[in-house]
């Protein structure tokens, strides 16, 4: 496989295991040990209920009484290159059973000198496309411009007929410090995938006074 395409690779199914059996019987196990994570890179905090990331600048507002699942579904070998789940947290715990989609947004990062060829952020969405394909999702809206304030990010939107139910998905994708940072919302319906974009905001930093 690519290099790039094992990179979508490993974050796609970080998106289809918050979201289907495998990941019900996986949260069933010990949690894990907290992976390592480079000394450059912060690995965010949670504060009444908005996640932070002072190394990418930017927050993100999860639902009251949503789980966290960050540890659980993150990489524990000790090469941290290979992704860096930054936040993975669900509606409900997946190892629970609903008649709803179980809502979630999933943001992880990777080193982009892994992987040759991934030039900008647009990049990403072929294999992506490529592999959503593969697990059954329909491509909703090709990758497009989608800027967070004044930050520019490109998206792209997925949906997958469960039965009676849709799952909508939508990815957004920066590259910022060298990484390639992804951000995967998950809902029943678009509105509600949207409700979760709007929560991803971005900080701008101010700039030192000019010298007189």
């Amino acid at each position: 496989m690519h290099p790039l395409g094992r990179c979508v690779f490993y974050f796609l199914n970080l998106t289809v295991l918050a979201c289907t059996l495998i990941a019900q019987q996986a949260a069933k196990q010990p949690s894990p040990a907290k992976p390592p994570t480079p000394a450059h890179i912060d690995a965010g905090t949670i504060t009444n209920g908005v996640y932070r990331n002072s190394s990418f600048g930017f927050t993100c507002k999860i639902p009251f009484g949503w789980v966290d699942r960050t540890h659980e579904m993150s990489n524990t070998d000790d090469d941290a290159s290979k992704g860096i789940v930054l936040l993975a947290t669900f509606e409900r715990p997946p190892e629970a059973k609903g008649d709803t989609v179980n809502s979630a947004v999933v943001i992880a990062a990777e080193s982009v000198s892994r992987y040759p060829g991934l030039q900008n952020a647009e990049h990403y969405f072929g294999p992506l496309t490529e592999l959503t394909k593969s697990k059954e999702f329909t491509v909703v809206n090709p990758p497009y411009d989608f800027p967070v304030g004044t930050k520019a990010l490109m998206r792209g939107d997925f949906s997958k007929d469960l039965g009676k139910l849709v799952m909508r998905q939508s990815t957004l994708v920066m590259m910022q410090k060298g990484f390639v940072v992804s951000f995967t919302f998950i809902g029943g319906t678009e509105d509600e995938v949207d409700e979760l974009v709007e929560g991803l905001s971005f900080t701008t930093q101010s700039r030192p006074p000019a010298h007189k």
